[in-house]
């Protein structure tokens, strides 16, 4: 079984201002699918070959081993997530309200929430990603460095996830992390996304 490199949900300039079409451009078609192609490449002709994406993910991580094929592995499944994670470009958006009382109940407010992910983001040295997951019925906000995912935690949930890496702002933002995750926060989230994730539709 051949890992796919999966279509965009939405046209490649529709995060923009945000996120230009250019910036989308190399970084779907260079980034995503180099892993993608990695990936392919490493477990071709061996026992990983017809396993789903999260089966290699779990099999590979925490073993040295096959520590390029994990990193590779994992980073086509982030930006599969990623991808996911955002919505063309909106002035506001509005959050479900399952998702929303939740929001409540463990941040106070959805704005504390945003605080939380531009921190986190912001404090994530060198690459990345930051996520909001279930952990114990309860959300949180958390980063992982390189290609690492809360996949690998059983008593992790992901809902979402921002892209720290450079290569998903520097063309457009260039250095300035801070402008790109305000502006992914408050523009680009895909709340209903988290809230099917949440209840598992």
């Amino acid at each position: 079984m051949t890992i796919q490199l999966q279509n965009l949900p939405y046209a490649e300039n529709a995060l923009a201002p945000v996120i230009s079409e250019k910036t989308v451009e190399f970084h779907y078609h260079k980034h995503h699918a180099g892993y993608v192609q990695k990936t392919n490449e490493l477990i071709y002709n061996t026992d990983l070959e017809n396993k789903s994406l999260e089966e290699i993910i779990l099999t590979t991580a925490n073993n040295s081993t096959y520590q390029t094929l994990f990193n590779n592995a994992a980073q086509a499944w982030n930006h599969q997530f990623y991808w996911q994670s955002l919505k063309p470009y909106a002035e506001t958006s509005v959050v479900p309200e399952k998702l929303k009382m939740l929001i409540e109940r463990d941040f106070g407010t959805v704005e504390a929430l945003k605080n939380q992910l531009q921190a986190k983001g912001l404090a994530q040295f060198g690459s990345g990603w930051v996520w909001l997951v279930t952990e114990n019925d309860k959300l949180s906000v958390l980063s992982s460095s390189n290609a690492q995912t809360p996949l690998t935690n059983k008593a992790q949930k992901p809902l979402l996830t921002i892209d720290v890496w450079e290569h998903a702002y520097y063309l457009d933002c260039q250095n300035n992390r801070a402008a790109y995750l305000q502006n992914v926060i408050n523009h680009l989230l895909n709340w209903e996304f988290a809230a099917q994730n949440l209840t598992g539709e």
